[in-house]
């Protein structure tokens, strides 16, 4: 089955769960489209952060920002039934880094279209 990848980028560390920049909404919204077109569709965003804070605070975090793409793919006309939200925290990081490091290439949403 042919997926779909789209990556959200969240770059605002300062507060840590800031909303989702223009970019953002722009991929969000492609991803709607995307999984509009594709049919009988299941979405999955999959929230990670960076390695800064404590790593049950990067869980939550992951999954605050997953959450937050997929109530804006929802607002997309998504169904809330075809999303699952999964958090990995800071273990599945992009760019490899030591502890308490701010990689903004590591705060990041993954949406996968199947």
């Amino acid at each position: 089955m042919l997926e779909h990848h789209h990556v959200v980028s969240s770059t605002n560390k300062g507060a840590r769960a800031a909303p989702l920049s223009q970019q953002a909404l722009a991929t969000i919204q492609q991803a709607a489209d995307a999984f509009k077109t594709k049919g009988n569709a299941r979405i999955t965003a999959t929230g990670h952060t960076d390695t800064t804070g404590p790593e049950s605070y990067n869980m939550a975090l992951s999954l605050r920002r997953a959450n937050a793409v997929k109530d804006a793919l929802v607002r997309d006309g998504v169904p809330a039934q075809a999303i699952t939200v999964i958090g990995k925290g800071e273990s599945q990081l992009l760019v490899p880094t030591g502890d308490n490091v701010r990689e903004p290439q590591n705060r990041r949403v993954e949406i996968v279209i199947q």
